[in-house]
């Protein structure tokens, strides 16, 4: 389809009931299910119902919402309308989403009961009260250029940014589930890689309800007894999750004895998947792992491995309908065997970012997205992972600001600087703290856990430094700015 056409992204429903797949289980969480029927017109009771409340066509409704049945009626409801569902992380602190609910300029907040407590506003409407919503309403006719959905990525700043998607971009994603998924009718997929991620948005929404399959979710924190007893009692065909979450697996007590004959297919992104992971997995339950790359900005993975010619360690190849570049620091495009900054396009690419024009324009240049991780590209033209361009990294998938663990650690009384980088753990990315310590600090293993515990007071888990090693100072330009490269390279 060209961005021009009429098109209303909550249609996936409509093509399923055409395909005579209204009695068909399309979602389970736990012991809650609903066909596919039952899902059209739920989603259609709640367009109906935000409809009456005055949201309008680009109106936008805030979702804090955890993975649960209720989480595609709400979000291709709202869609139905022609309004705009901005799902966020429904595991942040309380006093976290009056930023949102700012930001976004939502009319609306729709929240489960876990996060009710969370979100003191009088827009807010719990979807427990909204599960007897039953309607038949038409889509609104939203055109496939039509701003349709929102996700947010922390970015480069620390700073999240509402990413404004399409309702095309949705359909554009579906090269990867037909050329490296192979996704069928007969599949049933399980994420553990949550609906408010773009990664999970794809897994267990946009790519199943395309191909007619069913969908299993898992509420809470994904640990690996719960992961392992959501496959034993759904038993999944495919499998996503992301590397940390493989490798915890692989070292639960249990893990000998768990039976994964469903799964044919296991996929990871947000992070990348070190080769010895892929290997023991693979020893262990017979399955590959088909790692991969995408972003919020992007929507999905653009460059993967394929089944059946894994290389473990790397990245894959560009996935048809995107192409990707590795650029110098000048910008010129490096061609062949070449380490530079990865650049990617391909019709699913953001918009815009929300009120952040100059960002935008940093980030789209020519219609190439510049993603700043640094890339080495082989001779077989396989991508592999060597870090970020700027100083941000990701820990299990999740973006982490040093300025943000420095700015805590330097409040504790034993901290005179710190500077955070990355480093390397049995194959896993870790945030790693250099401190400069007050003379009368007793650096090591007890200052270590108290600081550890000082920055959990305030910080993400994934936020908190691994490792902490004490030095006299901090390499510094001549304006002062700490030169974190050098840090990462001792």
């Amino acid at each position: 389809m060209t961005g021009a056409e009429l098109y209303n992204a909550s249609m996936l429903l409509d093509a399923n009931l055409a395909a005579g797949r209204a009695d068909k289980l399309v979602v389970a969480c736990g012991d809650d299910h609903l066909t596919y029927g039952e899902l059209y017109r739920r989603a259609c009771g709640i367009g109906a119902m935000l409809r009456d409340r005055g949201i309008e066509q680009d109106g936008r409704v805030l979702m804090v919402m955890d993975d649960c049945v209720d989480f595609p009626a709400v979000f291709l409801g709202a869609m139905r309308i022609g309004a705009v569902p901005i799902p966020v992380n429904p595991l942040l602190a309380a006093d976290e989403y009056d930023y949102y609910v700012s930001d976004s300029g939502a009319e609306v907040v729709l929240v489960d009961a876990a996060s009710a407590g969370k979100v003191t506003d009088p827009r807010v409407i719990h979807v427990d009260e909204l599960r007897t919503l039953d309607d038949d309403i038409p889509p609104a006719p939203t055109r496939g250029e039509g701003m349709a959905f929102w996700l947010y990525s922390s970015g480069s700043t620390g700073t999240p940014k509402g990413v404004i998607h399409r309702h095309r971009d949705l359909l554009v994603t579906w090269n990867y589930a037909t050329t490296v998924l192979a996704i069928q009718e007969d599949d049933v997929a399980f994420s553990t890689t949550k609906l408010f991620h773009a990664y999970g948005l794809g897994n267990n929404l946009t790519f199943p309800y395309i191909a007619g399959a069913t969908t299993v979710m898992l509420a809470g924190r994904a640990t690996p007894e719960a992961v392992f007893a959501t496959i034993a009692k759904h038993r999944p065909t495919i499998f996503f999750s992301a590397p940390t979450l493989f490798n915890a697996m692989l070292h639960a007590d249990a893990a000998g004895e768990q039976d994964l004959s469903s799964v044919r297919l296991c996929v990871s992104a947000a992070e990348p998947l070190p080769a010895e992971v892929w290997h023991r997995w693979y020893d262990r339950y017979g399955v590959e792992i088909i790692d991969g790359i995408g972003s919020t900005e992007m929507l999905h993975i653009y460059c993967s491995n394929r089944p059946g010619v894994v290389v473990p360690g790397s990245s894959g190849t560009a996935v048809p309908g995107y192409e990707l570049k590795l650029c110098d620091d000048e910008e010129r495009e490096l061609v062949g065997e070449a380490t530079g900054d990865l650049c990617v396009r391909g019709e699913s690419m953001f918009v815009e970012y929300w009120n952040q024009p100059e960002r935008t324009a940093q980030l789209i240049r020519d219609g190439w997205f510049h993603t700043r991780d640094r890339y080495r590209r082989d001779a077989d033209g396989n991508y592999w992972y060597e870090g970020r361009a700027d100083d941000m990294f990701k820990v299990s998938g999740l973006w982490v600001s040093p300025a943000d663990v420095e700015a805590r650690l330097i409040e504790h009384p034993a901290v005179v600087e710190a500077a955070v980088v990355s480093c390397m753990i049995d194959g896993f990315i870790k945030a790693k703290a250099f401190v400069v310590a007050e003379p009368s600090a007793a650096p090591g293993d007890q200052l270590n856990e108290e600081l550890r515990e000082f920055c959990c007071e305030r910080l993400h888990r994934y936020q908190v430094p691994t490792v902490f090693a004490y030095v006299e100072s901090l390499p510094k330009t001549v304006t002062g700015k700490i030169q974190r490269f050098k840090l990462r390279q001792s």
